[in-house]
């Protein structure tokens, strides 16, 4: 099981240096991932009355393509997005701006893929949130085809394309498509097109559930189980031990992944962030020396 951390977009701030020494720090310790949640704009309460949602106009959020191509520069990390909230984006663009990710890091790259919550945020990017679902099915099946095919030409529902194609392509053909969300539907699209996925839950009886609906659409289209990654998520909530044994039950649920969580755990700095991943690389036995 290989074992990351989830980059800690609404506490890090917005200084470029917190952010190479959360990077470069994250590596020295031995993780071998970095993790980065989406969000395009937030909306603004005074506006939007009532409005619930975790995230708001003053949350910050660094733009994890953009971040990616300067934490390539800095570390040999592997940089995944968890998740891209995909059809709020051109596809096309999406593709290539996949692909300049996957050659900076020399295909160390999992682009993870969702339908996000939040209509606001579609309206701004000038997106249907209505037909988000459909929209993420194509999509998938154009950005494989991008990334694979010189000129690729396709006609659907959101998307034209005509004797067109990304140069360069990336190191990875196709790059790993892992798909978040936490509903039966996107459980299925899990099974259905992607290479790996995210539960929304720890391990026990609700995350058994939703891998047999995953493994089930699996079948039903003809692919292998087995042979889909699945990246599980611990919140550090201050103890080893706890993290230990959290660990132990992602391995025990044949996850292929898992990401350590520090955010909302009341960590006020990049340092009291990285003190907490210094803990958790020990307990974990992943410092070498």
């Amino acid at each position: 099981m290989r074992i990351g951390v989830v980059f800690p977009q609404t506490e890090i701030g917005a200084d470029a240096g917190a952010v190479r020494a959360y990077g470069q720090r994250v590596e020295e310790l031995g993780f071998r991932h970095v993790m980065a949640y989406d969000h395009v704009v937030g909306a603004d309460p005074a506006i939007h009355q009532g409005w619930a949602g975790p995230y708001d106009v003053r949350t910050t959020f660094h733009e994890p393509m953009v971040l990616f191509g300067y934490l390539a520069a800095l570390t040999s990390l592997e940089l995944v997005t968890g998740i891209i909230i995909l059809p709020q984006r051109q596809t096309v663009l999406a593709a290539k701006q996949a692909a300049e990710v996957d050659l900076l890091t020399t295909g160390r790259f999992r682009l993870g893929v969702g339908l996000g919550w939040n209509r606001v945020q579609y309206e701004a990017l000038g997106q249907d949130f209505t037909t988000r679902g459909k929209r993420i099915d194509e999509q998938i099946g154009l950005m494989r085809r991008l990334w694979t095919e010189s000129s690729v030409t396709f006609e659907g529902t959101f998307d034209r394309v005509t004797g067109a194609g990304l140069a360069p392509q990336p190191v990875q053909r196709p790059i790993p498509v892992w798909v978040g969300g936490q509903s039966p539907a996107a459980y299925r699209r899990a099974g259905r097109l992607a290479d790996g996925w995210f539960p929304q839950m720890s391990p026990g009886p609700k995350l058994d559930e939703a891998k047999a609906m995953v493994d089930e659409a699996a079948t039903q289209a003809g692919r292998d189980p087995s042979a889909l990654g699945m990246e599980g998520r611990a919140s550090w909530q201050g103890s080893a031990e706890e993290l230990r044994e959290l660990a132990q039950r992602w391995r025990e649920s044949e996850a292929t992944h898992l990401a350590i969580d520090t955010m909302r755990a009341g960590l006020r700095s990049v340092d009291e962030h990285l003190a907490a991943l210094e803990t958790a690389a020990d307990a974990l036995g992943l410092r070498k020396g």
